[in-house]
Order: structure tokens, then sequence, then C-alpha cells
């Protein structure tokens, strides 16, 4: 059975950045938990995450992440292309199922197991199931609203629990100012 895990939604609007998650997690055609926390505040709150994927091989890899962070002075590109690098070079990182977001007043950037550490040139990017519904939901409502970062994260993983089964209404959102 696969394990499905979440809609995690970041955004940098008009000065301000938030993330995003819904609570659930589903193991086969069952809602196993319908109140996980996907997201996380690092660095003394100046660093906001959201993970997808295998719930130990997120947390493995976030423990990582936030000791790249602490190398790197709280730099968020240095340390997720550091991350990006052992992930990809080490066998048994190399394994993990998981995406991360990393978000702070400069930077949102994706991360993920095969090197690539993407920032995205819209201030807007989604990973896990329902991560395509809520992306294209986020940017049109960047596009043609005048809701803040924080308003527009809720009101786009709204919409994509609406169509993914995967994603349910149990929403959390972090924003920083």
């Amino acid at each position: 059975m696969r394990l499905h895990a979440t809609t995690i939604l970041a955004v940098r609007h008009r000065g301000g950045a938030a993330i995003g998650g819904d609570g659930q997690v589903t193991l086969g055609s069952v809602v196993m938990k319908a109140d996980a926390h996907k997201i996380r505040r690092l660095h003394q709150g100046k660093v906001l995450v959201g993970f997808a994927g295998a719930a130990a091989d997120a947390f493995a890899l976030l423990e990582r992440f936030e000791a790249k962070l602490k190398d790197h002075q709280g730099s968020v590109p240095r340390a997720a292309t550091e991350l990006a690098k052992d992930w990809r070079m080490d066998r048994a990182l190399r394994r993990l199922e998981a995406m991360i977001l990393a978000l702070d007043r400069d930077h949102l950037l994706l991360i993920s197991g095969t090197g690539d550490v993407i920032q995205p040139s819209d201030g807007v990017a989604a990973i896990g199931s329902g991560g395509a519904y809520a992306l294209a939901a986020a940017r049109a409502l960047q596009a043609h609203s005048a809701l803040s970062a924080g308003q527009i994260v809720r009101a786009a993983l709204e919409i994509a629990a609406d169509l993914c089964i995967y994603t349910n209404r149990n929403i959390e959102v972090e924003e920083l100012s």
C-alpha cells in the first residue's frame, strides 16, 4: 500500500510570505490521521518548512536541513544546496522519499531527493498529492485578487481539498511578516 500524505503550499506575495498544509495522512483507501502537522518553524522562527512524502523520511531530512541552517548561519539557499548535495550523494539518504519547501523573508525553495533546489519565478510552490491543484489556485488568486500571502495559501488549500481525495480541510498556515 502506498502512503499518500499531504498538500503543502508556499507563497511569497506583496512583501509577505506564508506556508500551509493540510492534516490528512492516507494509507491506501483509509484516512489514518486527519490532523497531522506538516509545517515547522526553524532557526528561531525565521525559516518555515513544509514536507510531503514518507513521514519518517521527511523528519530525517528536516533534522538535516536544520543542522545545515545552523552550519550556514541561517542561509536558506546555502543550507538547501548542501542538503540536496548530501541527499543526492549519500546512499542511505538517496532512498528517502520526501520533498521539502523552505521559506524565509527572501527565498522560497523546493528541495528534492534528485538534487533539485528550485526557486520558483512567481513566488509560488506546492508539493504533495494535491500540490498541482493548490499551485493552480494560488497562481490565479495571486494574479487576480488583493489577498495577502497567508490568505492565498488558505484559500488555495481549501480549493485543493475540494479536488484531491488525499487533502483535507484541516489546514494550518504559518506566516512570516
